[in-house]
C-alpha cells in the first residue's frame, strides 16, 4: 500500500519558480541582478526539491490538492520518483544554463534580454508543473504554459526566418493540443469518471472500462500520443528542427531541459500512471507504439546525416533520441521501462553539452556549418572535447551515460521477444557514429577549411565553457553511476 504525505511543502519549487520571472522583470534595468535572480531561484528550486528525495525513495509520495473546479477535476500536485527525474533536471540545468546564457547573450549583445531570461524562467515554472502533475488536467494546464512561453523565445530574432520557425512551433504544439490531448482528457472523464492518475505502482493504471468499451478506450490512447506532440514522434515532430531559429540556449532549453522532456515525461505518465501496463497489455497498445517510435528513431537518424548545419543536425538527432524513451516505456518489461524513463536524464546531460557546444562555437567562430569546422578542435580543446564525450554518449559508447540507456533497451527488448525493436536499436547506434563521428575527426584531425584563418579562433568566455564541461562530465558520472537516476525510477514502478 503507497503511503502519501500530504504537505504543503510540494508548493515551494513551484512558488519559487512561479514569482522568479516577476523579479527578473522588476531588475530588468540592472543586469548583474536581473541574473542573479535566476541563479538564485534555480539553486533555491533544485534543493527544494532535493528535500524530497528521501521520502520518496522510501516508497512514499508527495500529495497536496490545490482546489476543485468539478468532482474529478481538480489542481492537485504529487512528487514521486518519475517526478523527481524531470525536475530535478530541470532546475539543476537551469543552473547551468542560465550562467551560458549570460556568456551568449553578452558575447552577441543580444536585444530583448530581459523578456528572453523572464520566458526562459516561466517555462522553467511550467516544466517543474508538469513534473508535480497528479492528473490529466493539471498536466494539461502546465504544458500549455510551457509552449505559450517558449515561442517568444524560439521568436526571439524577430526576422522573418525567426517568425516562421515560431509560427510552426506554435501550430504543431497549440493545434496537437487541442485536436488531440484536450478531447482525450473528456474522454478520460467520461470514461473513468476521474483525471487523477493512478500513482504508486505502473500496474494498475485508471479505472479505464476496458471491457465494456475496448474502442473508445483504444481512440482515447491515440489521441494522447498524438496531441503530446513535445515528444516529436514522426509525423508530429517538424516543429523541432524548425525551432531551431532560436538562439542556442533556447535550443538547449527546447532539447534537453524542458520542452522536449516535458514531451516524453508526459507520455510517460500517462502511459505507466494513466493506462497502466494492465490496460496496455489488454488492448495490445504498447508493441505498436514502440514499433512507430523505432522508425522516428531510425528515419531522423538518417536525416541527421544530410545535414550540414551543426544544429539542424542535432536537432534531428533530439528527434531520434526522445523516442528512445518512448520505446521503452512502450515495450513495458522491466528492463526497457526502466531504460526508457533513465533515458530522461541521461538524454538531457549530453544532449545539452551538445547544444551548448554549438552555440559556444557560434560564438566564438560565427559558424554554423560542420564542413567548415576543420581543426576547429585545436583552437578550442575544452568544447569540442566535451563535445566529444557527449557525442560518445549518445552513440552509446561504454562509461557514458547512453551506453546505460541503450544497455537496458536493447534487453527489455530481448524479455519483449522483438527481434525488430533490438535491430532497430543497434542500427540506431551505427547511424549515431555516422553523423557524429565525422564532426569530431574534422574538428581535430583534418586542415581548416580553405579561406579559414584559425589562428583569429579561441575559446569563448567560461561562463560559456564551464558549464558545457560540467554536463559532459556528468553524462560519464551517470554512466559509472547510473543509481544515481535509476533508484527514483525503480521507487516509481517499484521494480
Amino acid at each position: 500500500m503507497t503511503e502519501y504525505i500530504e504537505s504543503t511543502r510540494v508548493l515551494i519549487p513551484l512558488i519559487i519558480t512561479f514569482f522568479a520571472p516577476f523579479f527578473i522583470w522588476r531588475n530588468r534595468h540592472w543586469k548583474d541582478n536581473r541574473e542573479a535572480v535566476s541563479f538564485i531561484a534555480a539553486g533555491a528550486a533544485f534543493v527544494s526539491i532535493l528535500s524530497m528525495v528521501p521520502a520518496v525513495l522510501n516508497g512514499k509520495i508527495w500529495l497536496f490538492h490545490l482546489f476543485t473546479i468539478l468532482p474529478g477535476i481538480t489542481v492537485t500536485f504529487c512528487v514521486d520518483g518519475l517526478s523527481l527525474v524531470f525536475a530535478l533536471i530541470a532546475t539543476f540545468l537551469w543552473i547551468l544554463v542560465t550562467s551560458y546564457n549570460v556568456g551568449y547573450m553578452r558575447g552577441l549583445n543580444e536585444h530583448a534580454q530581459t523578456r528572453y531570461y523572464f520566458c526562459f524562467a516561466v517555462a522553467i515554472f511550467g516544466a517543474v508543473g508538469v513534473a508535480f502533475s497528479a492528473n490529466v488536467f493539471t498536466l494539461y494546464l502546465f504544458y500549455e504554459v510551457i509552449t505559450i512561453f517558449t515561442y517568444p523565445l524560439v521568436a526571439h530574432h524577430q526576422d522573418l526566418e525567426a517568425y516562421s520557425g515560431a509560427r510552426k512551433y506554435l501550430v504543431y504544439l497549440m493545434g496537437t493540443s487541442k485536436l488531440f490531448l484536450l478531447p482525450a482528457m473528456v474522454l478520460t472523464y467520461v470514461l473513468c469518471g476521474t483525471l487523477d492518475f493512478h500513482l504508486g505502482d505502473i500496474v494498475t493504471g485508471m479505472p479505464f472500462p476496458v471491457q465494456e468499451h475496448p474502442t473508445l478506450v483504444i481512440i482515447t490512447y491515440i489521441l494522447y500520443i498524438a496531441g503530446l506532440a513535445k515528444a516529436a514522434l514522426m509525423p508530429f515532430h517538424n516543429w523541432l528542427p524548425s525551432a531551431m531559429v532560436a538562439p542556442t540556449p533556447v535550443s538547449a532549453l527546447l532539447h534537453a531541459v524542458a520542452v522536449v522532456k516535458a514531451g516524453v515525461f508526459c507520455v510517460c505518465r500517462i502511459i505507466l500512471s494513466g493506462f497502466g501496463v494492465t490496460t496496455m497489455d489488454a488492448l495490445n497498445l504498447g508493441i505498436p507504439t514502440a514499433f512507430l517510435a523505432a522508425f522516428t528513431i531510425v528515419v531522423a537518424s538518417i536525416i541527421a546525416l544530410t545535414k550540414d548545419d551543426l544544429k539542424a543536425r542535432l536537432a534531428y538527432s533530439t528527434v531520434s533520441q526522445l523516442s528512445y524513451v518512448i520505446i521503452g516505456v512502450a515495450m513495458l518489461t522491466p528492463y526497457a521501462v526502466q531504460g526508457g524513463v533513465l533515458h530522461i536524464a541521461n538524454h538531457a546531460f549530453s544532449k545539452i553539452t551538445l547544444f551548448m557546444g554549438a552555440g559556444a562555437i557560434y560564438v566564438a567562430t560565427h559558424n554554423k556549418k560542420i564542413s567548415q569546422m576543420g581543426g576547429y578542435g585545436w583552437r578550442m580543446p575544452i568544447t569540442f572535447t566535451a563535445f566529444s564525450v557527449a557525442s560518445l554518449s549518445m552513440i552509446g559508447v561504454p562509461l557514458a551515460c547512453g551506453f546505460v540507456t541503450k544497455w537496458y533497451l536493447v534487453n527489455g527488448a530481448i524479455q519483449a521477444k522483438q527481434v525488430i525493436l533490438i535491430i532497430a536499436l543497434l542500427a540506431s547506434t551505427i547511424l549515431n557514429a555516422s553523423y557524429f563521428g565525422p564532426i569530431i575527426y574534422r574538428a581535430f584531425f583534418m586542415p581548416a577549411a580553405e579561406g579559414v584563418d584559425l589562428k583569429k579562433y579561441s575559446e569563448p568566455a567560461m561562463s560559456m565553457v564551464i558549464p558545457l564541461v560540467l554536463t559532459s562530465i556528468m553524462s560519464v558520472v551517470l554512466g559509472l553511476w547510473p543509481e544515481l537516476f535509476l533508484n527514483f525510477v525503480k521507487a516509481f514502478g517499484h521494480f
